[in-house]
């Protein structure tokens, strides 16, 4: 007995399925409340991907590997080091493809963080550029570790204030290629309509406003070669980044 081959059916019902749910407000709203209560735990804080802190809910790192094996960029920018687990993750996959490298941006790159990353086995498919992420000075020494002609995608996840998130979309847009990813973190905060849905375990408090959906909206009426991935960010209910996956259709 020949068993079908129902791979085709298998995703056009996932994509059903994940345009579905990224309508049904009632589960977003379920979601939203159950990542709430999960922050009085620092439920973001608790993972890690090969042995070094990640910092990031398991469904965005889920999206992300999706994004990334999809697409094999031969570059990812990632502006916010933290803890470098991030970084680690995506070089990790980078690895598996057989080719590419990270770029990593802060203003402020702890001694420890630099340690973790520069020992991990990982550290010769990453480069550290500490400094301010929209800076012309930051900006050129990304621009030197691109080689011409590679495709890039990048990740935004430092500062989330509205303009600062807005300076970087303007800043780095530029730089992706058609066919790959710009990921807006966090843009969880922008959803809920009131500060009381506002994660308050955190070093700064951005509010409804004043964050990274905001700036991304804002963005996306000043280009045309963004649009969102209905599909992905569409299963994203259990995550810091819904809406924020935006997909570069333009040269």
């Amino acid at each position: 007995m020949t068993t079908k081959d129902d791979r085709l059916e298998f995703e056009a019902n996932k994509r059903e399925m994940s345009l579905a749910l990224g309508k049904d407000e009632d589960a977003f709203r379920q979601a939203l409340d159950t990542l709430l209560t999960l922050d009085k735990y620092d439920y973001a804080y608790l993972w890690s991907w090969m042995g070094v802190p990640i910092i990031q809910m398991p469904a965005d790192v889920i999206a992300t590997q999706e994004v990334i094996w999809n697409t094999k960029p031969d570059v990812i920018v990632e502006t916010g080091v933290a803890r470098g687990g991030s970084m680690i993750f995506m070089a990790s996959l980078l690895k598996v493809i057989g080719k590419g490298k990270v770029i990593g941006v802060d203003i402020d790159i702890r001694a420890h963080n630099r340690d973790s990353i520069e020992q991990h086995p990982l550290s010769p498919l990453i480069t550290l550029i500490e400094g301010p992420s929209t800076t012309a000075e930051t900006l050129a020494k990304v621009k030197a570790e691109i080689p011409a002609g590679a495709s890039v995608m990048v990740v935004l996840d430092s500062d989330h204030s509205r303009d600062h998130v807005l300076d970087e979309l303007r800043c780095y847009g530029p730089l992706i290629t058609e066919g790959q990813y710009i990921v807006v973190a966090d843009t969880l905060l922008g959803y809920g309509g009131d500060t009381a849905l506002t994660p308050n375990r955190r070093s700064k408090i951005w509010h409804p406003g004043d964050e990274p959906y905001t700036a991304l909206n804002t963005y996306l009426k000043e280009t045309d070669r963004f649009e969102t991935d209905e599909a992905l960010n569409g299963k994203l209910v259990l995550s810091s980044s819904p809406g924020g996956y935006l997909k570069c259709i333009g040269k």
